[in-house]
């Protein structure tokens, strides 16, 4: 069990290290969503984007904190520390699926003649 807390650790620091370079960069605009178009508040992709990554961070280190916990005998919900462990993996799973695809959507426009 130790090792799955560890395993997560890389993964963990390497979506650190992408937030902290996304917050040097300059907020960009996406286009108006015409659903919501008369709203106050423009949506920006990076805060979107760094939402996500907190939120993936967060449930992986709320997964951490509970298998800690039942490891050093603090608690006795197995269950939950094993849910919260994979509902972790699966919104990390998720999050590089997303990565994946927005590479790959650079990857297309940059070869894109001009």
């Amino acid at each position: 069990m130790q090792d799955k807390v560890m395993s997560m650790q890389l993964p963990l620091s390497q979506m650190n290290e992408i937030q902290a370079q996304m917050n040097t960069l300059e907020p960009m605009q996406i286009a108006p969503n015409p659903m919501t178009v008369n709203q106050t508040n423009p949506v920006n992709f990076t805060d979107v984007i760094s939402q996500a990554i907190t939120s993936v961070d967060q449930q992986g280190k709320e997964a951490s904190a509970m298998m800690t916990a039942v490891d050093t005998g603090k608690s006795d919900d197995l269950v939950g520390a094993m849910v919260a462990s994979q509902k972790a993996s699966l919104s990390f799973a998720a999050m590089v699926q997303v990565r994946n695809k927005l590479l790959t959507a650079y990857d297309d426009v940059m070869k894109m003649p001009v």
